[in-house]
């Protein structure tokens, strides 16, 4: 067992009895906690905020580019992973359907940026920026106009359909927002939403950034963490000293092991109120 392995059980054990009592039956339960459930979400978190770098560092790259060219943008921009692990992002504009790209960037893995006079598939392009506008108008019907910004984030699955994760943006005021988050499967085309795993609170709550400070998310009215949830605490780990989710049936958070992170899930006790916050 190694030494991560074991501080994990630890810290595991320690925030298991701040919030737990045992009473006198000794039987041995397994746990509750969908472990299988967050994995799969917890490996989908790590690729969106993966290609959210990809989006910050290149959309602050495209900000030193000739003005009149910036101009053409619209808002139907994506990001895309290629051969050899290098990332691809693409700033254009749909018009009468068809993409018209005006920045082509490559990110490699030493983080260096260039621009590309690479063609790129006029279908591929067509139909991730159709995909898109689809996402995006739907979630314009989904939240109130006053809502905060979302970032939008894209991927093409195997057999061609999308993904598009459409998820609160840290905003310009320093504020980290919760409360909503749009999932949408969408046909290869990128014209036809085929499944909605969207999730909305009754309003949006966030938190400033400043100063650091152990927070909670309310999600009480859900039994298992969400996707945006656990996306909220793995990108804002490092603004604030201590982020929880507090689910119906649990709560869960990262702590800092050195220069690594652990998630700790932990299940409450029904008889007993929850943990003080």
């Amino acid at each position: 067992m190694n030494v991560l392995t074991k501080l994990s059980r630890v810290l595991f054990a320690i925030v298991l009895a701040s919030c737990i009592s045992f009473g006198q039956n000794t039987e041995k339960t397994e746990p509750n906690f969908d472990n299988a459930d967050f994995t799969r979400k917890f490996e989908v978190v790590r690729w969106l905020v993966e290609y959210d770098n990809v989006a910050w560092k290149t959309t602050d790259f495209l900000m030193t580019q000739d003005k009149a060219e910036i101009e053409k943008l619209g808002t139907e921009w994506f990001c895309f992973q290629g051969k050899n692990k290098t990332w691809h992002a693409v700033y254009g504009k749909l018009t009468s359907n068809k993409y018209d790209p005006v920045f082509h960037f490559l990110l490699d893995p030493a983080s260096k940026i260039t621009r590309s006079e690479e063609k790129v598939d006029q279908e591929f392009l067509d139909s991730h920026a159709r995909a898109l506008s689809t996402a995006r108008q739907k979630l314009a019907t989904s939240i109130p106009a006053n809502s905060p910004k979302f970032n939008q984030y894209i991927r093409r699955n195997p057999e061609k359909s999308f993904t598009v994760w459409m998820l609160p943006a840290f905003q310009t005021n320093g504020l980290a927002v919760y409360g909503g988050e749009a999932v949408y499967e969408i046909d290869k085309t990128g014209s036809k939403i085929t499944k909605d795993e969207s999730y909305f609170q009754e309003g949006f709550r966030g938190f400033k950034s400043e100063p650091p400070r152990e927070i909670w998310l309310n999600y009480r009215e859900q039994e298992k963490p969400s996707l945006g949830a656990i996306f909220f605490v793995w990108y804002y780990k490092d603004y604030f000293t201590k982020i929880f989710i507090d689910n119906a049936k649990s709560t869960s958070t990262v702590i800092k092991a050195g220069n690594q992170y652990i998630w700790a899930h932990v299940e409450k006790d029904e008889k007993k109120e929850p943990c003080p916050k």
